[in-house]
């Protein structure tokens, strides 16, 4: 016997390990376990065609918030051009009545009566309507403008700019034809004039036009400012200005005139059987290229007038037609007709007709001596 056999118990001891299956023991292969079932909304063909549907409704409601964007953004876009559209319209009829009313009126009443005030005082008073057209001018050409509006901007700023240029050189002349001893200062006063009459051409012809037709393509329906800055054609004459600025000269001398009121009003025109109708209204009127207008003048001084004269003149295609009578006598209160043709009007296209009863002497007011009219002449 062993040493070591001796009263101790050399049995193996057990092992502390879990005991093998017997299927593992022996190496037969485990079975796979089962798998578990799939989630609802997992990649089964139902769920997957649920899914599809509803990213098909996704993208068609995202289609219809982008078109409603867009018709959003556009609308906004169309109102904004349609506010600058007609922000530019009132501005511009904003502009052209101040030039009447601040510059146009106060400077042919300071003509027409300087004979009776200080020369000093009437010279003081165009040289601030000078400054006062500047401004204006400037005013027109700090505008914002719409790019449909640049053709009318262009021609704008020319009406704005000759009305300046007028006063610019009246005002130079102005001293030396208050004098009376200066007829050259005068002549060219009258020459002056010209351009006042060449800016309510261009602005009745080219940016009242093309404002009107810019607002009417935009459906726009607003009516745009008429604007006349010379109030009648007599002033484009050397001796009608110098009669108003001197009290001499023209139809007589100032020491010539009968005590009371003198002046004459333009009542009416027509054209055979129709009366035409001051702009912007445009007449139709029949009767060929060589019409008779008959205008009838008022007495409207508490003087018989004698020798009163009428001017017509009719602008269009680039031709200027004129004719003028003289009234033999007016009584006061009292209507006188007058008949003056015009030959070779152009037809078929749209005419300017300019009326003017020239001042009598001793007359101050001539607001109501003249008119204009549009018109387009047929057979």
């Amino acid at each position: 016997m062993s040493f070591f056999d001796d009263g101790e118990d050399t049995a193996p001891r057990p092992s502390t390990r879990a005991p093998r299956s017997a299927a593992g023991a022996s190496g037969t292969p485990r079975r796979p376990r089962p798998r578990r079932p799939s989630r609802a909304g997992g990649p089964s063909g139902y769920d997957q065609h649920t899914l599809m549907v509803r990213r098909r409704v996704a993208a068609g409601v995202a289609v219809v918030l982008l078109i409603l964007i867009v018709l959003l953004i556009n609308g906004c876009l169309k109102s904004q051009k349609t506010q600058g559209l007609k922000d530019y319209n009132h501005q511009t009829g904003e502009i052209v009545q101040e030039s009447e009313t601040q510059v146009a009126k106060p400077l042919f009443t300071a003509l027409a009566g300087a004979a009776g005030k200080s020369a000093l005082n009437v010279e003081t008073q165009v040289d601030q309507l000078r400054v006062e057209a500047q401004k204006q001018a400037q005013r027109a050409k700090e505008l914002k403008v719409p790019s449909e509006m640049s053709g009318a901007q262009r021609y704008l700023l020319s009406t704005m700019n000759f009305r300046a240029e007028g006063l610019d050189k009246i005002a130079a002349q102005l001293p030396a034809a208050l004098s009376g001893q200066n007829k050259n200062a005068i002549s060219k006063i009258a020459g002056s004039m010209q351009t006042f009459l060449a800016s309510d051409v261009i602005y009745s012809q080219r940016v009242a036009p093309l404002i009107q037709e810019t607002l009417s393509s935009d459906g726009v329906h607003e009516a745009t400012r008429a604007s006349r800055f010379l109030p009648n054609i007599g002033w484009l004459e050397t001796a009608t200005v110098e009669q108003r600025l001197t009290g001499q000269g023209g139809s007589g001398s100032q020491s010539a005139v009968a005590p009371g009121t003198h002046g004459s009003a333009l009542v009416g025109v027509a054209v055979g059987t129709n009366s035409l109708q001051p702009e912007p209204t445009l007449n139709h009127v029949a009767g060929g290229s060589n019409p008779t207008f008959t205008v009838t003048v008022e007495n409207t001084g508490s003087n018989p007038e004698t020798n009163v004269k009428v001017n017509v003149t009719v602008t269009a295609a680039g031709k200027e037609l004129k004719g003028t009578h003289a009234i033999n006598q007016t009584q006061p209160g009292s209507k006188a007709n007058v008949e003056i043709p015009v030959a070779g009007v152009p037809l078929g296209v749209a005419a300017k007709v300019q009326v003017e009863v020239v001042a009598v002497p001793g007359e101050t007011n001539t607001e109501n001596n003249n008119n204009t009219y549009l018109a387009l002449f047929g057979e």
